[in-house]
Formats: structure tokens, C-alpha cells, sequence
């Protein structure tokens, strides 16, 4: 079971673990004192039901590996500031080992003091109580200078609003360890939508064109997507909010940069913002949803290279963006054709 739950969890997960390699280092702390507790549980239930929840520790535990080594290998990369990254796994295993000596010599002490179920279960979730504050206190305290989906939220949105540019150390005391998957939030607060990222260009369609009731093949009767050729001619991505969903989908075109990555998620998240400010998140037409994309890319056009100047400067790598969190597929568009709304090859 662990084994395979290793698999699926990579195959899942394994775009996510490195732009959220900190929500992933505390969790596998999480899966893996769950996973002690369901093994403390089990001698006293009957022997198919101790099955069941053995089988289910062995998945935890093996989830726990692949978090918790995919997040070690990228906040070691973070800390190793002069790439000595060798030096630094080595002095790390040491400290590993040092630690379990301790951890061993005092549960020597402790568990002679224990005889009696109450204490043994008071004292498991005492130490596991102190584990996870002391992780979450570890990981809240780890400055990254990559921006994330959600690290992205909170310098562009205090940018857009209040020209503050956050540095890492600010957004760090305030982003939060577990965050909804792709969630657009304004200045941490109220979230004013979703996004989806790097999306194939069928489920871009989706929202744009309506599918033939026998063939499912989309038609595009509003001759939407030439339009959004036209206006994202000279950008790396085509964005589109669908309001029913307060969705904002992101196709990436084969030549986009990292900063391409983060002008989507800005222009995503300044779209979603200015809709739900006008009361239109959920009721605009498409025309109006057009109106606001033209509008707020012209918006950042005339702010952008200012923007990422400040945000180099106030430490952030903006080389490095950690935006995508899915397989990652591109667009091309025809060389003939861009300038002329023209056509798109997968």
C-alpha cells in the first residue's frame, strides 16, 4: 500500500512540492505523527479493523517520505546561499543524528516514569502537540525569495493598491502555511476568485465556447479567441475570467519567461479584484470581461518593468517564478499569424 500511495502521491503532487515546499515540509511532519497515533490505536481493535488502520499508517508514512524529502531537497537549495549544498545535507545529517541520540536517551527517561494508559497517552500527544508547534514555528520562520501563487497575491496586490513592495521577511510573518490550491486573495484577506495556471488549451475553451451536444468538439460562436490573440499578442500567456466559476484560466505560450509567469498572475489577480470591487464577479458578460482584461493589461504594461525593478530590489528572485503547479503545456502560436489575431498549435 505504502508503495503505491508513493507513486500516486508523486504523480499527483509532484508539480506542487516545490512551489510549496513549506506547506508540504509541515505536512509531512502531520501525516507522520497521525501516522504514530493510528499505530498506537491499533492493538485495541479486532483484527480486521487493526488491518485497515495498519494499512492506512503505512500510506501516511510513505507520504510522509515524499514530502518531507522533495521539501528538505528545495529548502536546502534556499540555504545553500554559496551553492555549497553538499556541506550543508552533510552538517543537516549530522544534526539529524545528534538529535535522535538525544530523542533516544530522553524517551529512555520518560518512558520509565510512564505505567499506566492515561500518562502514555497524555505524554504522546504532550510530545506530539510540541513537534508540530515547534515545525510550524520552524517553517513560518523561513524567509523564500521565490514567489509563489500565494506569496504573488501579497506583493502584487500591496504594489497594485499602496505602491509597497513587501520584502521576504514581511511576507513570510504573513502568508499562511496551508492555503487553498490556486486561490486569487486580495492583500491576504477576502479571496476574490480562483486561477488555474499553464491549463491546456481545450479546458481554456471551455468557459469561451459552447460543445456539440454529439461530438463535443467547442465552438466558438462569439469569436472570443481570436480577439484574445489579438490582445495578448505580445505577451506570453492568453487569460480568461469566467464569472459563473470566478475562474481565471492561464495558457502559456512555448517562449513565455518567468516574468511572463508572474504578469499572468498579477493581471489574474487585478482582473478578479476589479470585478469583485464593481459587484461583477459573478454577473459580468463577456463583453465586460473583455473590457476589464484590455484594460487592466494596458494598466500593467505601463507599471510593469517599474514594478519588477522594485521587487528585484526589495530581494525577491524574479527569475525563478513558482507559479505553475500542474503539467505543464504550451501553445504556439502561427509565426504568420501573430499581429493578425491569428491561429494557436498545441
Amino acid at each position: 500500500m505504502g508503495r503505491i500511495a508513493t507513486i500516486l502521491f508523486a504523480h499527483k503532487f509532484g508539480t506542487t512540492l516545490e512551489p510549496e515546499c513549506k506547506m508540504y515540509r509541515l505536512a509531512a511532519d502531520v501525516f507522520n505523527d497521525t501516522a504514530m497515533v493510528l499505530d498506537c490505536l491499533s492493538p485495541a481493535l479486532p483484527k480486521m479493523l487493526r488491518v485497515i488502520l495498519l494499512s492506512f499508517s503505512s500510506v501516511l508514512r510513505a507520504l510522509c517520505g515524499v514530502a518531507a524529502g522533495s521539501s528538505k531537497a528545495s529548502l536546502s537549495a534556499h540555504f545553500a546561499k554559496w551553492g555549497n549544498l553538499g556541506e550543508l545535507n552533510a552538517k543537516d545529517s549530522s544534526q539529524e543524528t545528534v538529535i535522535s541520540l538525544l530523542g533516544m536517551l530522553a524517551g529512555t527517561v520518560v518512558v520509565s516514569h510512564i505505567s499506566t494508559a492515561v500518562a502514555t497517552w497524555s505524554w504522546l500527544i504532550i510530545l506530539l502537540s510540541v513537534h508540530l508547534a515547534v515545525n510550524h514555528a520552524a517553517v513560518r520562520s523561513v524567509s523564500l525569495h521565490t514567489l509563489n501563487r500565494q506569496r504573488a497575491n501579497l506583493v502584487f496586490s500591496n504594489y497594485l493598491e499602496d505602491k509597497q513592495v513587501l520584502t521576504p521577511n514581511d511576507v513570510s510573518a504573513q502568508e499562511r502555511i496551508f492555503e487553498w490550491d490556486g486561490v486569487l486573495r486580495w492583500k491576504g484577506r477576502r479571496a476574490t476568485g480562483k486561477s488555474r495556471v499553464g491549463v491546456s488549451l481545450q479546458e481554456f475553451l471551455k468557459p469561451l465556447a459552447g460543445a456539440h451536444s454529439v461530438t463535443g468538439s467547442l465552438r466558438d460562436d462569439h469569436l472570443l479567441l481570436p480577439r484574445l490573440i489579438e490582445v495578448y499578442t505580445d505577451e506570453g500567456y492568453l487569460l480568461w475570467y469566467d464569472p459563473p466559476n470566478r475562474l481565471a484560466s492561464v495558457v502559456f505560450k512555448s517562449d513565455i519567461s518567468p516574468q511572463g509567469h508572474l504578469r499572468a498572475w498579477a493581471h489574474a489577480l487585478l482582473a478578479a479584484h476589479r470585478l469583485d470591487s464593481q459587484g461583477l464577479a459573478t454577473s459580468a458578460s463577456m463583453e465586460e470581461v473583455l473590457g476589464m482584461l484590455k484594460e487592466v493589461q494596458k494598466q500593467l504594461s505601463g507599471i510593469w518593468p517599474t514594478c519588477m525593478e522594485r521587487i528585484k530590489d526589495a530581494g525577491w528572485d524574479i527569475n525563478s517564478a513558482n507559479i505553475e503547479s500542474t503539467f505543464r503545456m504550451r501553445i504556439e502560436p502561427n509565426a504568420s499569424d501573430k499581429g493578425e489575431g491569428g491561429s494557436l498549435q498545441v
